[in-house]
């Protein structure tokens, strides 16, 4: 997928980018390709490759327009987040991420992409909402963790009314099955699934839950616990 074809692709999707957006993102897939020669963020740092299997990929989330503040779990190499920030200027964007040589390259990215209103956190999420419960509208991750743990750890961000957008693979609707109780027990419930797909064939399930109760006041516990007994 080149640059133009990624335009046109999102506009299939009615995501229209500016031509400063679209410079923005070519700037992020060199700039990727480049620092992870310095340490090691994705094993797919090939230009077309991080168009179609990262950038696309992340933006296959939006179904509805995201407004307010949202925290990407486990950012990475901006992976939803800083591609949402690119598409949606104003949305307001939380990184975390626990790993601090990837804070320093998520730093780095921001101030060469000239984005505003986007912070990075050096913390896991499970400490992070200890402070911060119920603040956000969205809280997201990609790639991260099974989801029953994934749900417990971000549930505690997202505000009531707001959603935990899943972003999983060809096993999503499994592992979404298998979550109800993690579902049920942090305050969500299901309100859409979509089946989307790249243009390889890859299958991406995502699934917004809503919030519409408070998450109860134990969870999240902590990780050590999280891993060894699931909700």
């Amino acid at each position: 997928m080149n640059l133009n074809e990624f335009k046109e692709a999102l506009v299939k999707r009615n995501v229209l980018l500016t031509d400063k957006q679209l410079e923005q993102f070519d700037q992020y897939a060199k700039y990727l390709k480049e620092y992870n020669e310095k340490i090691n963020l994705t094993a797919i740092d090939e230009y077309e490759e991080v168009l179609e299997k990262h950038f696309y990929d992340c933006l296959l989330l939006i179904d509805r327009k995201l407004e307010g503040t949202l925290v990407d779990v486990g950012s990475g190499a901006g992976f939803p987040g800083v591609v949402l920030k690119v598409a949606l200027p104003e949305l307001k964007v939380v990184l975390l991420e626990p790993i601090n040589k990837r804070c320093v390259f998520l730093n780095s990215l921001i101030e060469r992409l000239e984005l505003k209103d986007v912070e990075v956190i050096n913390a896991r999420a499970e400490d992070y909402s200890l402070k911060n419960r119920e603040k956000y509208d969205y809280v997201t991750a990609r790639a991260v963790s099974n989801l029953n743990g994934l749900i417990e750890v971000c549930g505690a961000l997202v505000k009531k009314n707001g959603y935990f957008i899943a972003l999983r693979g060809k096993d999503g609707l499994d592992e979404l099955d298998k979550a109800q109780k993690a579902i049920s027990t942090m305050g969500f419930e299901i309100e859409n699934t979509n089946n989307e797909h790249l243009l390889d064939g890859s299958t991406r399930i995502i699934s917004y839950l809503k919030k519409i109760h408070a998450t109860p006041t134990k969870y999240p516990r902590k990780y050590s616990i999280i891993k060894q007994h699931t909700l």
